[in-house]
């Protein structure tokens, strides 16, 4: 493979725009070459953007995939269209990075994982946060053994009154459920990944549409319109892995909370424990007294990107681009995303039939 990696983007709409586009257009060995979306303009002013000379566009992405050079592609589309998109991608050759949640169901995420392992391409999920600076120094004090055999965790993602108003959120069939699918699914990742813990034994689930019928209800992004609200406005799961572990997941896009934040988590281990509620803390006893300390996250760096000043998506996109260039796993591997969205999905089925759903 040469340098140049030449990568064709797949959906071109906010997240493309927010994340994918800017953070690869600041990697030198990347050409974005093609870009897709069911709306031409959009597709057309991204590649004026961000494309390379002679970029082309598309409204069919089997077309894209029949048609151009590229050896990566990005998926950025509605949670229903990431199985069908990616399995075609990685059929035709290419490497994938798919947008989170890896897919709407589990069987479409373990379709994903089995096109990876058939045809050797690689395959990551776009889990940004593990990618932030207190996530990356959290992981190595894990790693190293600073708290211990930890078996509490409670995963975080808690709007007041945050519901996206724009594109398919709202939309179920599209997207396949609300602010667990969204964004539970980034704090779920990284508590996973964080305890290093991808065994499920058993998942309970409480899933709540109770302010999502308001008129003129108070917003971040304007009003939302109660008749296309069809997926739930706060979802919690607690889930019990086979070791014993606990995890507990809160999500929601509108709350009666005071105490917000999203993509965090908090750790509770034999040595000692971690929260990112107010910044990076640290707690545990030494010397029969109990300490408490904050993690000063702007002075040095991080080994694994050590001297880099950049955000977690640039952080991403470079570790993908390097994984591809130097032939090694991705930091988010497709097994464990795939783990995220079978325990996603056992959550929104326990709630549906009231029952506990047992992992084999």
């Amino acid at each position: 493979m040469s340098k140049t990696l030449k990568v064709a983007i797949i959906g071109c709409g906010g997240i493309a725009n927010g994340k994918h586009l800017p953070s690869l257009a600041q990697q030198p060995e990347v050409e974005m070459v093609a870009f897709c979306d069911i709306v031409q303009e959009r597709a057309a002013k991204a590649a004026e953007q961000y494309g390379a000379e002679g970029a082309k566009v598309y409204t069919d992405f089997h077309q894209l995939l029949a048609e151009c050079d590229a050896e990566v592609v990005h998926v950025c589309t509605p949670n229903d269209s990431h199985a069908e998109i990616t399995v075609a991608s990685l059929e035709s050759g290419r490497h994938v990075m798919c947008e989170k949640p890896m897919a709407k169901t589990a069987e479409q995420a373990r379709q994903m994982l089995d096109a990876a392992k058939r045809t050797g391409k690689k395959l990551t999920i776009a889990y940004q946060n593990r990618f932030r600076n207190d996530s990356l120094y959290l992981k190595e004090l894990c790693e190293n053994g600073e708290l211990g055999d930890i078996y509490l965790g409670k995963a975080l993602a808690l709007r007041r009154r945050a519901v996206p108003t724009w594109g398919v959120f709202l939309d179920e069939e599209k997207q396949g459920g609300g602010p667990l699918i969204d964004i539970g699914t980034h704090a779920l990742d990284l508590t996973l990944w964080l305890m290093n813990n991808y065994e499920p034994k058993s998942v309970t689930g409480s899933v709540f549409h109770k302010l999502g019928n308001r008129e003129n209800a108070a917003n971040a992004f304007g009003p939302w319109n109660p008749e296309e609200f069809k997926v739930e406005d706060s979802a919690f799961g607690f889930i019990t892995m086979k070791n014993g572990a606990t995890i507990i997941l809160e999500s929601s896009w509108a709350l009666n909370v005071v105490e917000i934040g999203e993509a965090k988590t908090l750790l509770c281990g034999t040595e000692g424990g971690a929260d990112m509620t107010n910044g990076l803390r640290l707690n545990g006893e030494k010397l029969s007294r109990l300490y408490e300390t904050k993690v000063d996250l702007g002075s040095g760096g991080v080994a694994f990107f050590e001297g880099k000043q950049e955000t977690d998506a640039t952080r991403e996109a470079r570790a993908w681009v390097q994984a591809i260039l130097e032939d090694k796993e991705p930091l988010v591997k497709p097994e464990q995303a795939l783990v995220v969205t079978e325990i996603l999905e056992a959550i929104y089925e326990s709630a549906r039939t009231g029952k506990t759903v047992y992992f084999d």
